[in-house]
């Protein structure tokens, strides 16, 4: 039953992780994460499937080895963040809100420049 669980989570995660390449405000990376983790508990076909894919398994096996974010990817990131809060801006009038969420935002962005990017082995 636990792998089953772990399956459908993983399958969730990885659906929500597509939608946030497409989606501004919705976070990739963390759902990846949380696919590869719930994978390697429910499948051993999907979590191979994550890591030899060539644009996710990249990400994946970056930040296992090396707690390392690409420019690329952290660029991508903050400008994502940037427009997220200024749709949020057009949109929500609470100013407490858009205060936290900013917050938020500024915290994330600041974690991911923070990260290492990642080297060659050689």
């Amino acid at each position: 039953m636990a792998r089953l669980l772990a399956l459908i989570l993983a399958y969730f995660f990885l659906a929500l992780a597509i939608v946030g390449v497409f989606l501004p405000g919705l976070p990739t990376v963390p759902f990846l994460l949380l696919t590869a983790w719930f994978a390697a508990r429910g499948s051993d076909r999907l979590h191979g499937w994550l890591y030899a894919h060539p644009h996710l398994g990249k990400l994946l096996i970056d930040w296992e080895q090396q707690g390392a974010v690409s420019r690329t990817s952290k660029v991508t990131a903050v400008f994502m963040l940037i427009i997220s809060w200024a749709v949020m801006l057009n949109r929500l009038d609470n100013i407490w809100l858009l205060t936290a969420i900013a917050i938020l935002f500024i915290t994330i962005a600041m974690y991911l420049i923070s990260r290492p990017e990642p080297h060659k082995a050689g």
